[in-house]
């Protein structure tokens, strides 16, 4: 029977060649021979080991990673270890998507690939977020040894990221990273801290050297789920392998596990349902520390498939969003005297919901003009169904300095087809 845990890990830290996958893979293959690992261990590599942050020539690139997933399995398989480390990815799931790039964290064994995490925080600072596409909700890896979650770089200072791969069962926290210099303090303190919130080991596997004018802070680090340093490189090109013990993390969990806890949120989804002078309050707040705010509307009388998904991608634009919803006297004058079905309290609540969605707002009106005007969103999220110029507010939006967004709605299903189809089997 697999144990639940790896035996050993460590990481290989070393100087990544811009652009040339080639010379990299020969480093990871060197450093294996020096280093011999046991059989079992997993060793975790640098963010983008195998090319560097060369966004010119990163579509060229990604077409490159499946050959150095397929020379990664070979090593895995010769030294019966597991490696993982981030590599370009291009999306390949149709349409335009198909056009994406993303830095994905690949694990491979000795039985080839055996899974992958997207980096989901974009860091802005190094402009990825203009060459990239964030990943959703990936992780946790399963391996033959567990679990494993799985972080890159930026991601290291997000903790509910961690936090929701580990609470799904990882014992083992892998980070991937290209952090500089600058904040080697921080990588520091984030890897205890994510070791000690979790109560799991964490793996840190950083890059040395310069990252364009970047000089990287290297110190890999290999951390107990008490927060203790089990291993720390140095500034320089370093392998290290450690051995783990289950009894550790077992010990610290007996005593408590706050990663198993997880209660509600205080005050639960109502709190969402504001007026608009709420509303401006918090977003006044929000807005303070950077964040953008999307906006979108709608009578969302019976809430379906259609709905959720549509959010879903409005949340994704922005870092807070908020909908407008249409008062019962706005719906029966854009519906007729049937509608709504269900009261705007009751809408209200179900959109509050949702994980997706921030704030609800009642307005009166036909039309949320009034109410795009006071709040003026970074993004106003409309159907693609609506062309830009028929979007009401979508000219003041854009005065403001924000950005208009079409959503194409990925289900064939509306409210009325629904009221309907209820009608008939009546």
């Amino acid at each position: 029977m697999a144990s639940l845990l790896f035996p050993r890990a460590g990481f290989l830290q070393f100087a990544i060649a811009p652009a040339d996958p080639a010379a990299n893979v020969r480093k990871v293959n060197a450093m294996l021979r020096e280093l011999e690992p046991p059989p079992e261990s997993l060793l975790v590599l640098p963010e983008l080991w195998a090319t560097g942050f060369d966004y010119a020539h990163a579509a060229r690139l990604a077409e490159e990673t499946p050959a150095v997933l397929s020379e990664m399995a070979v090593l895995a398989e010769r030294y019966r270890i597991h490696l993982a480390g981030s590599l370009l990815e291009k999306g390949n799931e149709g349409g335009e998507e198909s056009q994406a790039l993303y830095n994905t964290l690949y694990v491979t064994g000795p039985a080839g690939q055996v899974g992958a995490y997207r980096k989901q925080h974009l860091f802005g600072l190094w402009q990825e977020d203009r060459f990239f596409a964030a990943g959703g909700r990936g992780g946790p890896v399963a391996t033959e040894h567990g679990q494993l979650a799985g972080l890159v770089c930026y991601d290291l200072r997000f903790p509910e990221t961690a936090r929701r791969q580990v609470f799904a069962g990882s014992r083992l926290l892998m980070v991937s990273a290209q952090w500089p210099g600058s904040r080697l303090d921080h990588w520091r303190i984030l890897l205890q801290a994510r070791a000690v919130e979790n109560q799991v080991f964490v793996v840190g596997g950083n890059g040395c050297g310069l990252s364009g004018s970047h000089e990287l802070a290297g110190h890999s680090m290999v951390l107990a789920p008490d927060g203790r340093v089990l291993a720390e490189a140095g500034a320089g090109e370093e392998g290290r392998v450690v051995e783990l013990a289950a009894a550790d993390l077992e010990q610290v969990r007996s005593r408590f596990c706050s990663v198993g806890e997880r209660p509600p949120l205080p005050g639960g989804s109502r709190e969402k349902i504001v007026t608009l002078a709420e509303l401006n309050e918090r977003l006044h707040n929000i807005r303070r520390q950077g964040s953008r705010v999307a906006f979108t509307n709608g009578c969302f009388d019976i809430l379906h498939s259609g709905h959720v998904a549509y959010l879903e991608e409005a949340r994704k634009t922005a870092d807070c969003l908020v909908v407008g919803l249409n008062s019962d006297a706005s719906v029966r004058t854009l519906k007729g005297d049937g509608r709504p079905v269900n009261r705007e309290a009751d809408r209200a609540r179900v959109l509050a919901g949702l994980g997706c969605v921030d704030f609800v707002v009642v307005f009166g009106e036909d039309t949320p003009l009034n109410l795009i005007r006071a709040i003026l969103p970074d993004v106003l999220v409309k159907g693609a169904d609506w062309p830009e110029e028929k979007i009401v507010g979508a000219a003041e939006v854009k005065a403001a300095g924000g950005r208009v967004v079409r959503i194409a709605f990925e289900h064939d299903i509306s409210t009325t087809a629904i009221i309907s189809r209820v009608n008939k089997q009546e």
